[in-house]
């Protein structure tokens, strides 16, 4: 009786030992047999990630998700800080080009003219020939030449006084280099006297009273504009 329980106490040894090595089979069929890695994946013979048949890795029992990599757990991994791309800053725009300069001067008509007269006297070529001289050294862009004459006479005749001062001037200033192009003229007869009331109480309104001529000088003359700029 002793011996047939110790047969059936043996026969259930060997067969929780047959269990057991079943259990292990299964379990060697499910994970493929390798090596364990510090990566927390285990690793085959290859020193590759070993991986179920769905394609899914292996962990070791000490795995954590600080171990995750790309290849097995890619939702766990952080993604790389992608630096915007800044666009570089557009170039600065040209410097805008300089205006020109208007350069505004009044000679006087009887510098320029005797009076009642529209050919210019020897001290009006000077200044002119002055004037020529410093126009040439700009990026000339246009001169103006504006004639004006005084209130004695009739407005018809001053007028047309005026022009021919203008167009003298002109004539003066091509000849000294300028271009015929770039000289503008025109008169504006008795239209702008500069002296106002000034000469009202100065007698006959004629040439021959020489108190008033006098006292209209400033109103014969002729302004030039000149516009350009340096070069």
């Amino acid at each position: 009786m002793i011996k047939n329980t110790s047969k059936l106490a043996l026969s259930a040894a060997v067969a929780a030992t047959l269990g057991f090595a079943s259990i292990a089979a299964s379990a060697a069929d499910m994970a493929p047999a390798g090596n364990t890695s510090t990566t927390g994946y285990v690793v085959d013979q290859r020193g590759l990630v070993a991986k179920s048949g769905t394609g899914l890795c292996w962990r070791t029992g000490y795995w954590t998700p600080a171990m995750a990599n790309v290849e097995c757990d890619p939702d766990l991994v952080a993604k790389p800080i992608v630096a915007p791309v800044v666009p570089p800053a557009p170039p600065a725009p040209p410097a805008p080009a300089p205006k020109p300069a208007s350069k505004k001067i009044t000679l006087s008509a009887d510098a320029l003219f005797d009076f009642n007269k529209a050919t210019l006297r020897p001290e009006g070529q000077s200044k002119l020939a002055d004037l020529a001289q410093q126009a040439q050294g700009m990026n000339l862009e246009v001169i103006i030449a504006v004639g004006h004459a005084d209130r004695i006479g009739k407005d018809a005749y001053n007028q047309k006084l005026s022009e021919q001062r203008a167009a003298a001037v002109k004539t003066f200033l091509v000849s000294k280099g300028i271009e015929e192009k770039k000289v503008y003229t025109e008169g504006k007869g008795k239209k702008m006297p500069v002296t106002g009331n000034k000469c009202d109480k100065m007698g006959a309104e004629n040439h021959t009273n020489k108190k008033l001529v006098d006292c209209l000088q400033p109103d014969r003359r002729v302004e030039i504009e000149v516009i350009g700029t340096t070069k």
